[in-house]
């Protein structure tokens, strides 16, 4: 089995920060050609400029299928083909806070990029790996959709989506030579909890058994192995990256 993914073409959302620039460097400089994916122009271009290899960065909307199908169809214009999806995409919405006091725009909102753009992304592409009869697909979920985080009830209900999600389409395409699956880490120290208290951070650092948050090169690592021809066996997965947090 070929284990490099030199040559092959990366679709990476949120690629602008985070967890999805950081994976976008990974592939990048591993030989793959990348497609950056987020809503802010200034920082996908920064992005961009960092990357060792063929990159295109476009700005898009994750939950919109007319504007994903769009910036898919310049990808594919682009480099002929996608073999590897990661979507790193995500917003925390309204954290500290019970039900009862969260606007229902606030769970819209979240819900629309956490688990209406998972879907709208992975429905866009699979027909397009299905013709090639390969693909990794790799939604990110999170600890709070396996267990839930008091207090976060917008994100951890559509992260708990996403697994839901993954669960079904691996099975739908388990025959396909494509693998599809999520990954579910604890605190992750990147800008998306800039806009989380430190109280809601000490809570969720509190239930980590490690006792630490993980770093980038932790998840970016996992996410290598996900996404790699290596892994042929594993679809419908949710991959746990929780300091030992997950049990199940």
């Amino acid at each position: 089995m070929e284990r490099t993914i030199r040559d092959q073409v990366a679709i990476v959302t949120g690629g602008a920060s985070g967890i999805g620039l950081a994976t976008a460097i990974r592939l990048s400089s591993e030989g793959a050609k990348v497609a950056l994916f987020d809503t802010n122009e200034e920082g996908l271009q920064k992005a961009k400029a960092t990357l060792a290899g063929d990159a295109i960065a476009l700005q898009t909307d994750i939950g919109s299928e007319e504007k994903i199908q769009a910036a898919v169809s310049q990808v594919l214009d682009t480099f002929g083909q996608i073999d590897i999806a990661v979507n790193a995409a995500g917003i925390v919405g309204q954290t500290n806070t019970k039900i009862v006091d969260i606007p229902v725009s606030d769970f819209q909102k979240v819900f629309e990029v956490n688990l209406l753009g998972s879907f709208i992304l992975a429905k866009t592409l699979l027909p397009h790996m299905v013709k090639r009869n390969y693909g990794r697909i790799l939604l990110i979920a999170s600890i709070a959709g396996k267990e839930g985080n008091a207090g976060m009830v917008s994100y951890s209900t559509t992260k708990a989506g996403v697994i839901g999600l993954v669960k079904t389409i691996g099975k739908e395409y388990a025959e396909t030579g494509i693998t599809i699956n999520s990954l579910a880490p604890a605190v992750i120290k990147t800008p998306i909890h800039d806009d989380i208290p430190q109280e809601q951070i000490d809570y969720m650092t509190s239930k980590i058994p490690m006792g630490r948050c993980g770093t980038l090169d932790e998840v970016v690592s996992t996410i290598r192995f996900i996404v790699s021809p290596e892994n042929s066996y594993t679809t419908g997965f949710c991959f746990d990256l929780s300091g030992g947090r997950a049990t199940y």
